[in-house]
């Protein structure tokens, strides 16, 4: 049948018709907050390139965890800015580290909440690379994994709920599994940045962590934003290897990834909604050359309906709080 028996417009004529049908729905329980931590107290350093989004001393972790809670978020997703850097970045698997100490001080005050760690080297090499380097630059694939496997140690002997290695050198996740399987940590869970791309939308990312290669770009170990195929390929290696969560990053431009991804492969999956969407977001809305909270939800709507089950994003705040609206 047709028009006139068929009137798509029936069902959206009020607002409970609307959501009655309304096919896919964003919550707080969906959202998982990034933190940056550094040394120091009293420190609440809001990031230039990033409006609201503040790199954070340990002593302020108890109260933005309880404002997380308040909202309905569950989840973080830690980044540490160390106090020093060398050439193997081993402030990232020190047993002092900062996100080693960032995941004790936020346990000891919330142990229920969940604490996820970003696994990767560049924000603690003094090159601002992801792995070990040989004499011409070359970013090493296998020693690196080693180290990989530490940080991830260190992160989980600390009390950390989950790992998720950004890095993409091959067989990264393999490695961490069988680091972790071997001290007994069977049930922390992997979260995989398999569709990790070689892309533009990093920069404030890099300002907040410090983490800009001091030469050269990333495009030799991430991914050809040009290609679609690799992705598949990608995710099931890291699948194979032990992965319990995949993740597309960044998600905003790739949205067509994150759901031939979970199409092929029904996995639970992650889109990060990286910093320079954020940005992006953040300086329209402050020339009122867009409705932030509509465009903001409307997106965290797109990565749902894409394929999307979780969303690690800066927007998480505001986000809970327009949904409470």
């Amino acid at each position: 049948m047709n028009y006139p028996q068929v009137r798509p417009r029936r069902l959206r004529v009020n607002p409970t018709i609307r959501s009655l049908v309304r096919e896919n729905t964003v919550s707080p329980a969906d959202l998982i907050y990034p933190l940056f931590v550094k040394p120091g107290a009293g420190l609440r350093d809001e990031v230039p390139s990033m409006p609201g989004v503040f790199q954070l001393s340990l002593d302020q972790l108890d109260g933005e965890i309880q404002e997380l809670k308040d909202l309905g978020i569950s989840a973080v997703i830690l980044f540490g800015i160390p106090p020093d850097k060398d050439a193997q970045g081993s402030g990232g698997f020190a047993d002092d580290g900062i996100v080693q100490e960032a995941v004790r001080t936020i346990k000891a005050a919330h142990p229920d909440f969940y604490v996820i760690t970003d696994v990767c080297l560049c924000e603690y090499t003094d090159h601002g690379h992801c792995g070990l380097l040989d004499k011409e630059g070359y970013v090493l694939n296998d020693p690196t994994l080693t180290l990989l496997a530490q940080v991830a140690l260190s992160h989980t002997r600390a009390g950390a709920d989950m790992v998720a290695p950004s890095d993409m050198m091959d067989g990264r996740v393999e490695a961490i599994r069988q680091a972790l399987d071997s001290e007994g940590y069977i049930n922390v869970p992997i979260m995989a940045y398999s569709a990790k791309y070689a892309s533009g939308y990093y920069g404030p990312f890099r300002d907040a962590a410090g983490s800009t290669p001091s030469f050269g770009g990333r495009a030799q170990y991430q991914m050809d934003p040009a290609n679609a195929d690799e992705a598949i390929r990608e995710t099931a290696l890291d699948i194979g290897e032990g992965a319990d969560i995949i993740m597309v990053k960044p998600a905003l431009a790739y949205m067509d990834i994150i759901s031939v991804l979970k199409s092929e492969f029904g996995h639970p999956t992650c889109a990060y909604n990286v910093s320079g969407e954020y940005a992006m977001v953040k300086a329209a809305a402050a020339n009122d050359w867009i409705d932030e909270k509509k465009v903001v939800l409307e997106t965290m709507l797109g990565f749902k309906r894409a394929g999307a089950d979780l969303i690690i994003t800066y927007h998480a705040k505001d986000v809970a709080n327009w949904l409470k609206d």
